[in-house]
């Protein structure tokens, strides 16, 4: 269970990467051979600097503020003092901030590639999106963050120019998918956890003996209950997001039938087919597989683009940020306030 509540906390790290941010996901410029680290030349309170364009502490210390109190909002402050493996948890939430921000600065640069630029009337929402944002912060807050309601407004049209570059490369992304492509099915299943070689042939020993007990005719209900380690006993899916021999034994079942023993990385498994086709899980799933494609098409786009810019990164400054120390800073609407002014016209261009 613990390790699950460390799994959730991950996953949701890596989705907060990516809010408002359809595509864009944790890779960055300062991500793996790229890399580029200077410690000097750089301006006051210059974090890192993509080609000619820059990010300042005080817009990295409002990204990071905010996705900090969304997480307390949700976790507790608690969280922090967690890891997860050898990381902890705030860093993290640091290098997620780094990799999005580096992103959203280096598709603007992009975007002047593709000559996508905002209308007056976008530039206008966005200003007052700054506006109301900056109208939200103590006087605390702006000392401490050292914004101004100008940085912000760049910020947002920074954020939303992203956006809009993002949707302009995926327009004419709209592959067919066919039902048995995207077709999800439910099952319920009986899982027996192997955690080691050792206990292999007692956990195949209380799966045979359930097996035999379900093709009896058995309530399959009630032999979940009595074996499964599972805390999850019915799940709907599509090809290709479970394990191999768990989706091949699924899919082959028709409604109604159990499977034979079926063995992956976790255990050994029954499985009971509910629904050999969800209607509308599967209508979900093509949507899935037609973004995934148009973030694939974005991808290679914006991977091939990165291949001739230079990064640099001010170590010295990155290392002495802590979003942890600013107990005077609540603010946790910045992302909410994009949504509410800006979204709508980036939607249009889908």
């Amino acid at each position: 269970m613990k390790r699950l509540r460390y799994k959730s906390i991950i996953i949701a790290l890596m989705a907060m990467c990516s809010i408002c941010m359809t595509g864009c996901g944790k890779d960055g410029l300062f991500d793996g051979d790229t890399k580029i680290v200077l410690t000097t030349g750089f301006k006051d309170d210059e974090v890192f600097r993509i080609e000619k364009i820059s990010c300042m502490k005080p817009e990295m210390m409002v990204y990071l503020s905010n996705v900090k109190n969304q997480y307390e909002e949700t976790f507790g402050s608690e969280l922090w003092e967690r890891t997860h493996g050898e990381e902890s948890i705030a860093g993290n939430v640091k290098e997620n901030v780094l990799a999005q921000i580096t992103k959203v600065k280096t598709m603007n640069l992009l975007a002047q590639e593709y000559e996508v630029t905002l209308t007056d009337s976008e530039v206008a929402q966005t200003n007052k999106a700054a506006a109301e944002y900056y109208g939200t912060l103590t006087e605390e807050e702006v000392t401490v963050l050292g914004v101004y309601e100008e940085m912000l407004a760049t910020m947002y049209q920074e954020y939303a120019l992203a956006n809009k570059l993002y949707q302009h490369l995926i327009a004419d992304i709209n592959p067919e998918i066919s039902d048995d492509e995207a077709r999800t099915i439910t099952v319920q299943h009986i899982l027996v956890k192997t955690t080691s070689e050792s206990n292999k042939s007692k956990a195949y020993e209380r799966i045979q003996e359930a097996y035999e007990r379900a093709v009896a005719g058995e309530e399959f209900a009630l032999l979940m209950a009595e074996y499964s380690e599972d805390e999850n006993t019915e799940y709907s899916f599509g090809k290709g997001t479970t394990e191999e021999e768990f989706e091949t034994a699924a899919f082959n079942l028709a409604t109604g039938e159990i499977s034979k023993i079926v063995e992956t990385s976790s255990g050994y498994h029954i499985i009971k087919c509910i629904s050999t086709f969800d209607k509308e899980e599967t209508d979900r799933n093509k949507l899935k597989i037609i973004e995934q494609r148009r973030k694939e098409v974005f991808n290679e786009t914006y991977t091939e683009f990165t291949q001739g810019l230079t990064g640099n990164i001010n170590q010295e400054l990155w290392d002495s940020i802590s979003f942890l120390e600013n107990e005077e800073v609540h603010t946790s609407s910045f992302f909410e306030i994009y949504q509410k002014h800006c979204s709508s016209f980036i939607e249009q261009e889908d």
